[in-house]
């Protein structure tokens, strides 16, 4: 195996976390009005919420890997949504 089909491999197994994490990201910024201060530190908090999740995400997908044996399986996908949406739960109630 290449080193670039290698490294397609690994971004494609930890996909499913990155894009999760990015369409769960903007929920755990709290959106207020206000001026350019204040939107370059809601951009700066929704990337610290896509790094924290995309982080949390892949450790539940190498967790069913190693669990399960087998990577793309439906009880992993569905952990990964369950533990990332609780972790936007709590972030949300602090």
């Amino acid at each position: 195996m290449s080193v670039l089909a290698a490294s397609l491999h690994v971004l494609h197994f930890f996909l499913p976390a990155l894009v999760l994490a990015a369409l769960l990201a903007p929920a755990t910024v709290r959106w207020q009005s206000g001026g350019a201060r204040r939107w370059r530190a809601r951009l700066t908090g929704w990337l610290w919420g896509w790094l924290a999740l995309s982080v949390l995400g892949g450790m539940v997908l190498a967790a069913g890997l190693w669990w399960l044996g087998r990577d793309g399986r439906m009880l992993t996908y569905a952990a990964l949504v369950g533990v990332l949406g609780t972790a936007v739960a709590l972030w949300r109630s602090r």
